[in-house]
């Protein structure tokens, strides 16, 4: 029974406990390429937006930026441009990648949602680095008239 290929459906007594690998058989997942959410979930994809936003991008540019292979690069390139988030140019036997920023907008909306978090925080944080500078500023004028 430990084995998890020899668990069954039916020898569980209830939902409120599963073991994960239980669920994971049954269910289906999205394809990478149905929309710009899915693309990015992969680390490498989000990478490879993250050195195209800088500047239009050759594949060998990119394999020598994340050092991974061609091919790997190449996959997740196909990835990104089956859901609009890189256009290609081509310009000889090269082809440039640059993002396309537009099919990002609704994953920038969705994550502003959770902005207010963020300035919360930052304000906190920005409080305190302020109140412990001038605090610092204090005891360096005390030691100064000393």
């Amino acid at each position: 029974m430990n084995n998890p290929g020899s668990i069954r459906k039916d020898s569980f007594p209830s939902l409120t406990y599963m073991p994960i690998y239980a669920y994971n058989g049954d269910m289906a997942r999205s394809p990478t390429t149905t929309d710009a959410f899915n693309a990015i979930a992969e680390v490498r994809r989000r990478e490879i937006l993250g050195l195209l936003a800088k500047r239009e991008l050759s594949v060998g540019d990119l394999v020598d930026s994340m050092d991974v292979s061609q091919p790997v690069v190449s996959k997740h390139l196909r990835v990104l441009r089956e859901v609009g988030l890189v256009e290609v140019r081509e310009e000889g036997r090269l082809r440039w990648y640059r993002v396309n920023a537009k099919q990002l907008k609704p994953v920038y909306d969705w994550v502003r949602t959770f902005e207010r978090f963020w300035d919360h925080q930052l304000a906190g944080i920005k409080a305190s680095a302020e109140a412990k500078a001038k605090a610092a500023k204090k005891r360096n004028s005390k030691k100064t008239k000393k």
